[in-house]
């Protein structure tokens, strides 16, 4: 980076200045670990070691670090061999510290009867790379005696940048040193593309048929390359510290421009195109093998650059494998052009995939260098592997229009909370290089072609902060009143209702919001599920309409562990088809995304303990937490279906006339299918109507005193206990408060009284006046009316 732009302050300075601007230094680290007396040396000769077959006894010329002559080495690389230059390790030398973190210092030696004054060594030995293959050999040119940390840059640093998605003009060496000197002023090197003189006439036609997927095509025929020619150490050194490893000469220089410039560009093999070459979208059914092996199958919405008979590569992002250079290639077509980014966005993620040009390229790569960075690769090739140029061919059928952004001084001082002035921010502009014109209190910016990130007020804004610093941001209090924003008293919190089954031994669980599709399926009844277009996992692959299945997976999981005793809730959100839901800022158009809360228990309805006989949870042990939740509002049960729940041992629960879910006993053959020893129960409710309790009202306490009856009532089985207390509540004189169902006795034959299909129900009646006392004649009244109406209505009778 120091060779575009070179700032007077150290790398630490530099670190910091980057990451206060917004270009985050993750790590930085030196390009080789530390070691000491490791110099550039030649091998004069190189004999067979006497008492070995694999060694070899050396002569070496270390400069001025043998001032008595060769040292005699005794190495065993395959390699090793006169006339070449390595890094010698002399006595005293460290190498880098192993594995128990000590450096390994070296000393004279003697291999099999032969002495030995140092040691040769290879790169992995130096820890600068895996290859253990043999020595690390220099070019011929390195200076004997040279220490190898100055030779080869060892004490320079690496910086690994963590760039947000705005920042794709940084996402080269040269993108990050035009912000270094607008952040420091320090004089930018801009680099020059001299044109390369074509000597062969040769053009491939080319045709852009979509406009709306490349917006520039250039490209260029060199013939006669010499592909088995050496990437220079130069190059494959740098390379490497990018992270990228060496592969061949061609594909070496443009990952290089890639890294320099910011340009991602494809070589073809040029004998291998038919024809020429089309840009278009892909048609379905159509295949290509890419460069990683893989072969895809492609749709309408993918770019390829196609020839006569099929489609040779992904616009934008990877190329194919039938047109790659090999070690067979003569004759070469070097590709640069400007793919939209809307057009490869998200492209390469639909085949599990990400290349560093789809990276680039659907973050935006300026449209102007084209030509320039084909000159680039055009000089390097011909300098690394020869080659005649032919003429250039560039397209333009869609270039970028960048609309003119302006910023208002007066705003930017108030968004950024600092007095700034119209100076300060022209010069903001233009040392990053954005044109603009000037009027009072207004500068206008026409975005350059590097910069895609440029399209409202507040990015210009953004960039004088940066640049100025945000060290000087003033520390001032924020003024805006605090208002504390107080939840009705008819509706309790998330919170409380998390307490409230904590309190009734239940344990909260969270779980994924995509969930396997034949949960959607058994247990929500849910056939069309919204399915997740990029699942992070195979089975993960729909959005769930029921809390259920996730809890039942919970179930599974502690079931697996050995758990003897389960009780889980959840509170989460649920998804739903539904066309009535329109985008905002907290929905999203045809998905109706409710909150809902739900929990199971199964196994012993207590923990073990000497007063409780142990019995199974049941239905009844989670309906009385239903209810304890709800309290103080009283819910009904009425029996009802779910695709979940046991048919016989299901129930709505109906609060003030309103459905807001279900409770019941798994189905049988979901118990069965998803393999549970026994039956779990289940409640999933609508969270809003959790929520929402009753505000207390004062009431005075009863002047007069309450009046019980008991009453044994003989009805059908098919009568429920709802229909029942609500029969006996309907009192026109008001006088019966309260039906408490206390006893059931059904006998084990017909009796009597009690005949097959019937049961007796012993039933409390509460009740009072508040304005009188009750006499006995208004009681029995009372009393009669009541037996009177369930008789009429239900059939009862008071039992003999």
């Amino acid at each position: 980076m120091r060779e575009f732009c070179n700032p007077p302050i150290s790398t630490q300075e530099l670190a910091d200045l980057l990451t206060m601007a917004g270009l985050e230094v993750e790590e930085q680290h030196p390009a080789a670990p530390p070691f000491t007396g490791i110099v550039v040396a030649e091998i004069l000769e190189a004999e067979q070691h006497p008492n070995a077959d694999k060694l070899r006894v050396c002569k070496v010329n270390a400069g001025t670090f043998s001032p008595e002559g060769p040292l005699q080495i005794v190495c065993g690389a395959p390699n090793a061999r006169a006339g070449i230059k390595i890094p010698l390790a002399t006595i005293g030398a460290e190498l880098p510290p192993g594995e128990d973190g000590k450096p390994f210092k070296i000393g004279k030696g003697k291999l099999r009867g032969v002495e030995s004054f140092g040691m040769l060594c290879s790169a992995r030995e130096l820890k600068l790379s895996e290859d253990h293959g043999g020595l690390l050999e220099l070019p011929a040119d390195a200076p004997v005696g040279t220490d190898i940390r100055t030779y080869l840059n060892l004490d320079d640093t690496l910086f690994t940048l963590k760039l947000t998605p705005n920042l794709a003009h940084c996402l080269s060496v040269y993108g990050i040193a035009r912000e270094v000197s607008a952040l420091t002023g320090s004089p930018l090197l801009t680099p020059a593309f001299p044109a390369v003189t074509p000597t062969v006439a040769d053009v491939l036609p080319v045709k852009v048929e979509a406009t709306d997927l490349c917006g520039r095509f250039s490209g260029r025929v060199v013939k006669g390359v010499n592909t088995k020619a050496a990437t220079p150490a130069w190059m494959v050194e740098r390379l490497a510290r990018c992270g990228q490893r060496s592969v061949s000469p061609l594909v070496d220089i443009s990952n290089y421009v890639m890294f320099e410039y910011g340009r991602p560009s494809h070589i073809f093999d040029l004998d291998k195109i038919h024809d020429g070459l089309t840009v278009r979208w892909a048609q379905p059914g159509e295949t290509l093998k890419l460069l990683n092996g893989n072969t895809i199958e492609l749709d309408g919405e993918v770019g390829v650059i196609a020839d006569a008979q099929a489609v040779e590569s992904l616009a934008g992002i990877m190329g194919g494998d039938a047109t790659a250079v090999s070690d067979d290639t003569r004759n070469i077509y070097i590709e640069a052009a400007f793919w939209w980014p809307k057009a490869v966005a998200g492209r390469s993620r639909r085949f599990n995939f990400s290349t560093d040009a789809g990276h680039r390229f659907e973050r935006g790569v300026d449209a102007e260098q084209t030509v320039e960075h084909i000159e680039r690769i055009t000089a390097l090739v011909q300098s690394i592997c020869g080659g005649e140029a032919g003429p250039m061919d560039d397209q333009r059928p869609a270039m970028p229009e960048r609309p003119p952004v302006s910023l208002r001084v007066a705003r930017a001082a108030k968004v950024i909370g600092m007095p700034v002035t119209q100076a300060e921010c022209a010069g903001v502009f233009t040392r990053l290089g954005l044109p603009f014109t000037e009027s009072e209190g207004v500068l206008t910016v026409t975005p350059p072609s590097w910069r895609f990130d440029i399209t409202i007020e507040e990015d210009l804004i953004e960039e004088v902060a940066r640049v100025l610093g945000f060290a000087r941001l003033p520390n001032t209090p924020p003024l805006a009143p605090v208002t504390a924003r107080v939840r009705v008293e008819a509706q309790r919190s998330r919170h409380t209702v998390r307490h409230a089954l904590a309190a009734l031994d239940y344990q909260e669980t969270i779980n994924f919001s995509f969930v396997e599709a034949r949960w959607e399926t058994e247990l929500a009844g849910n056939a069309d599920p919204i399915r997740v277009l990029n699942p992070i996992a195979a089975p993960l692959a729909v959005m769930r309409s029921s809390l259920l299945g996730s809890l039942v997976n919970v179930l599974k999981y502690n079931l697996a562990r050995k758990a003897p005793r389960v009780r889980v809730f959840e509170l989460g959100r649920v998804f739903k088809r539904d066309a009535s839901v329109q985008s905002t800022d907290r929905s999203v158009a045809g998905v109706y995304q409710p909150m809902k809360v739900a929990g199971l228990a199964w196994g012993p309805s207590a923990q073990q303990q000497w007063g409780v006989a142990e019995r199974a949870t049941d239905f009844f042990d989670v309906k009385g937490d239903v209810e304890a939740l709800l309290a103080p509002r009283k819910a009904q049960f009425v029996p009802a279906e779910h695709p979940a729940l046991h048919p016989g041992r299901c129930a709505a629960v109906v609060l003030d006339g309103v459905t807001i879910g279900h409770i019941g006993e798994l189905h049988p053959k979901w118990r069965q299918g998803y393999d549970l020893p026994s039956a779990p129960v289940l409640f999933e409710l609508d969270l809003d109507a959790v929520q929402t309790r009753v505000v207390p009202e004062a009431q005075a306490v009863p002047r007069q005193q309450a009046v019980l009856r008991d009453l044994a009532l003989v009805v059908a089985d098919s009568v429920s206990h709802d229909a029942l207390v609500a029969s006996l509540k309907a009192d026109d004189s008001g006088l019966v408060r309260n039906a408490t169902l206390f006893d059931i006795y059904r006998p084990k034959a017909p009796t009597a009284d009690i005949q097959a299909g019937e049961r007796s129900l012993a039933v409390r009646l509460e009740l009072l006046d508040d304005a009188a006392p009750l006499t006995e004649e208004r009681i029995e009244a009372a009393v009669a009316a009541a037996v009177q109406r369930v008789g009429a209505g239900l059939n009862a009778r008071l039992r003999a």
